[in-house]
């Protein structure tokens, strides 16, 4: 293994060749160099323990022996064909997702990212129904691309100067800041009533689909109520409309549940999944039922996706997530974690609210007006780095500590960063 060119060096290159928007985490960053499961190890040979795991993508680990292994025998097999050829291996995962997702979600259209996924869901949407127009949450994500662009719902994330059009946005179930300025469950659900007013005021009544995460992680780990989706659903069924559920972020476990929408009991007409599906290989699909499904029939391909050598890999991260119980260990290590960081609120108002489900876990930090604090966030991530954790922060004002690890660390993990946090807050102040 050459040895690394140093944080300098990496930075000059990054400033000569990449383009800026490409940013990075950190006043004081590392250049990470080598992964182990779920742990992170620095050109200096520091360890560190991955609380973000690539943004919601390793959630079987770095390097997993078992998923390398297979990534390994396919690569020096058979590497690439594109769909125009017959192959094994993409079938065999079409069939395997549509014996894992939920509700009647059956047929898979593979690409090679999340932002591509949503291109396409929206694509399908709209030769189903004949309609162009969409819906979209405040504060979703949906992608990088024009259209994932215009659907996301976060300023920070649209720099498109002239997005798509024939986008409308219903409020997010922001509890802890309610868009409607009203209190759950009083409120009645009145975040997903204000759906029904969007679609009759803001929309020439054309609309194809509404997409939604299940829980809104660059968004802030927006996590709904109860029986939010299930009133979703409902309105876009009065109407006609699709329901699109971007588990890009959220799915393979990382919830407690296989995808977070399971914990709403409502099944999604169109589904997109990517990130952790491939553990780390470039990896996007599109699910839907067969009724819709089959109405694209034109032809359509993508050269990268579902190649045999990223199949491979999303196969052996499926019977991994399986064979281990990765989905039960997400449940259980997440109360663990939810539990503790609900502990430090008690202690630090600086944590004004803490949400989410399974691994996949958001702790606001505030001024003591209940204000956002980004600035208190970078200096806990600055510091939790030294002290070798990594997590992220997202949020329309940057102000969430964002908590998203491998589904493979241990209890010990977590009490180590509890306690690590704890020794950082109360450095913070309030």
């Amino acid at each position: 293994m050459n040895k690394p060119i140093g944080v300098q060096e990496v930075l000059r290159k990054k400033r000569d060749y990449l383009i800026p928007c490409v940013y990075h985490f950190y006043e004081n960053p590392m250049q990470l160099v080598r992964g182990q499961m779920q742990y992170l190890f620095d050109e200096q040979g520091k360890q560190y323990l991955d609380c973000f795991a690539g943004v919601s993508v390793m959630n079987c680990g770095h390097c997993n022996p078992a998923i390398t292994e297979a990534i390994v025998k396919q690569v020096t097999t058979l590497q690439h064909t594109c769909t125009i050829y017959l192959t094994e291996t993409i079938v065999n995962l079409a069939e395997k997702l549509a014996q894992i997702v939920p509700g009647r979600l059956q047929k898979s259209f593979f690409c090679a990212s999340g932002s591509e996924a949503n291109e396409g869901a929206a694509l399908l949407a709209s030769i189903y129904t004949g309609k162009h127009e969409f819906i979209s949450l405040r504060q979703g994500l949906h992608g990088r691309t024009k259209l994932g662009m215009s659907l996301t719902g976060l300023s920070l994330w649209r720099t498109d100067t002239s997005p798509v059009g024939g986008i409308s946005f219903a409020p997010n179930a922001y509890c802890y800041r309610c868009p409607m300025n009203k209190r759950y469950p009083e409120c009645d659900l009145a975040c997903a009533n204000e759906v029904e007013a969007v679609i009759k005021t803001a929309t020439s009544s054309q609309v194809a689909a509404m997409f939604a995460e299940p829980i809104q992680g660059n968004g802030g780990m927006i996590t709904p109520p109860p029986g939010y989706f299930k009133r979703i659903k409902e309105i876009l069924q009065q109407y006609g409309i699709l329901l699109i559920v971007d588990e890009v972020q959220t799915g393979f476990g990382r919830t407690g549940k296989m995808f977070a929408i399971e914990h709403y009991a409502t099944e999604p007409d169109i589904m997109t999944v990517a990130k952790a599906l491939g553990n780390g290989t470039p990896v996007g699909a599109f699910i839907a039922t067969p009724a819709i499904a089959d109405t694209y029939t034109r032809p359509g391909a993508s050269t990268l996706g579902g190649n045999p050598v990223t199949s491979a890999a999303a196969l052996a991260t499926l019977d991994y997530i399986t064979t281990n119980k990765l989905v039960d260990r997400a449940e259980t290590l997440g109360n663990q974690l939810k539990t503790g960081l609900l502990e430090l609120q008690k202690k630090y108002p600086v944590i004004g609210d803490v949400r989410g489900l399974g691994l996949m876990l958001g702790a606001e930090i505030v001024h003591a007006d209940k204000s956002p604090a980004p600035q208190k966030v970078d200096y806990i991530l600055e510091k939790l780095k030294d002290h070798g954790f990594l997590i992220g922060k997202n949020g329309p004002n940057r102000n969430v500590l964002a908590f998203q690890p491998p589904l493979v660390i241990t209890r010990e993990n977590i009490d180590d960063l509890l306690t690590n946090l704890e020794t950082i807050l109360k450095t913070v102040g309030n």
